[in-house]
């Protein structure tokens, strides 16, 4: 489904019973990247998963964009829905719209779940993501596939998976040069940590051992910044631990649900 939020078009879906849970997911993906981990959710949540600006089938308008702008496109999703609360749950790019948005909108975060994610870059980032949308915009999206899926997944994962590798593959292939190029600027200007600290949501951190993107110590500083933050390191997993480590994220999830109900 499709409505209009904060000037554009995203795409959304919507399943499930129960308070209102949000899924953002990772740069040059979509919301099918969560698709095992949503029907699971959808047991307990009435569960959100949208296509953030410039990916899947949302507009892609030229940027540049901001973490903040892609947070307001969140609350202006929720608001044109008539969701007043949520749990957020983001991986990567999607835990730090999440950040944004509870810095934006504390009141309106029942919890957090932010997975392989960062709330800081050094200036060095900024030059990275140039030549990442250099290469994007002068080769197209087809020659970040596999440097891509190295980064998110461990040799071994991607050996034994094929047809997931195709999948991911061909969600990064298909992301709109506009939309990767304006959420990869948006993400090299990342600078939330300090103010992290005045969070009062309660918070669950999740990082695979082997995630070289956002490592365990970009984890780390998270987890020190808010206030009563947990951490869980899944181990035999890079990146995209849902998807490499479905049981343990979703172990890890089930204990931090089950700790706010009790």
């Amino acid at each position: 489904m499709r409505i209009r939020a904060n000037g554009i078009e995203l795409n959304y879906t919507v399943e499930g019973e129960g308070p209102w849970l949000v899924m953002s997911h990772a740069l040059a993906c979509d919301l099918h990247m969560w698709d095992d981990l949503a029907a699971w959710l959808a047991q307990r949540f009435t569960v959100l998963r949208y296509d953030i600006r410039g990916h899947g089938r949302s507009d892609a308008p030229s940027g540049p964009y901001s973490l903040e702008m892609l947070a307001d496109d969140a609350a202006a999703l929720l608001d044109a829905l008539g969701v007043e609360h949520v749990h957020w749950v983001g991986l990567s790019m999607g835990g730090m719209i999440g950040q944004a948005f509870a810095l934006a909108h504390p009141e309106r975060v029942r919890s957090l779940v932010l997975a392989d994610t960062s709330s800081r870059y050094g200036p060095e980032v900024e030059a990275i993501w140039a030549e990442r949308i250099r290469i994007a915009r002068e080769q197209g999206m087809d020659a970040l596939v596999q440097p891509t899926l190295e980064r998110w997944f461990t040799p071994p994962f991607r050996a034994a998976h094929p047809e997931l590798m195709r999948r991911i593959g061909d969600m990064i292939r298909t992301t709109p040069v506009e939309g990767y190029a304006g959420c990869g600027l948006a993400i090299a200007k990342l600078d939330f940590t300090d103010r992290l600290r005045g969070l009062r949501c309660p918070a669950l951190v999740l990082v695979g051992e082997q995630d070289s993107g956002t490592p365990v110590g970009m984890a780390r500083e998270i987890q020190a910044a808010i206030p009563g933050a947990q951490l869980v390191v899944i181990p035999s997993a890079s990146h995209l631990s849902h998807l490499e480590q479905p049981e343990a994220f979703r172990t890890a999830l089930e204990r931090f649900y089950g700790s706010l109900a009790a």
